[in-house]
């Protein structure tokens, strides 16, 4: 029975530090394994790391690209709002311009008149008017008539 006590104490007690043997393997494999997984870790960490620096440099490039399109926009923009402005003037110019001249035509075709239409009699005759002709020069009968 002393035997049979002394069998039941397992395998430890046939192969003194085999239990260790197992352990330290374990232990070796678990530590490759961490190491391994830590080093994917710092490759998949420096892809995203790489992969941000590129797309940094990609958005500053295509922010640099928009910056110099306003700029060149905002030129146009002004040089537009420049010539818009001459043109504003010059047609106010014209419009006046085209004002006297309508004046001054109506003003020959038989009325004096302001730009608001209403009418002014000057008391003159107009000369390209058949109906205010000067009237003929009556001589009296006792001067002598010279023909």
């Amino acid at each position: 029975m002393a035997s049979s006590n002394g069998t039941s104490s397992g395998s430890s007690a046939l192969f003194p530090g085999s239990g260790e043997a197992v352990m330290d393997r374990k232990r070796q494999k678990r530590m490759l394994s961490n190491r391994e997984s830590a080093r994917r870790s710092r490759i998949r960490k420096q892809k995203h790391l790489d992969d941000l620096k590129a797309q940094v440099s990609q958005l500053r490039q295509e922010n640099s690209e928009i910056v110099a399109a306003w700029s060149l926009a905002t030129k146009q923009y002004l040089a537009v709002e420049a010539e818009n402005s001459v043109l504003r003037t010059r047609m106010m110019e014209l419009s006046s311009r085209l004002q006297s001249l309508d004046d001054i035509l109506h003003l020959l075709n038989g009325g004096f008149s302001t730009s608001h239409g209403h009418q002014f009699t000057d008391g003159f005759c107009n000369p390209w008017n058949s109906m205010c002709m000067n009237p003929p020069i009556m001589a009296s009968a006792d001067l002598p008539q010279y023909n």
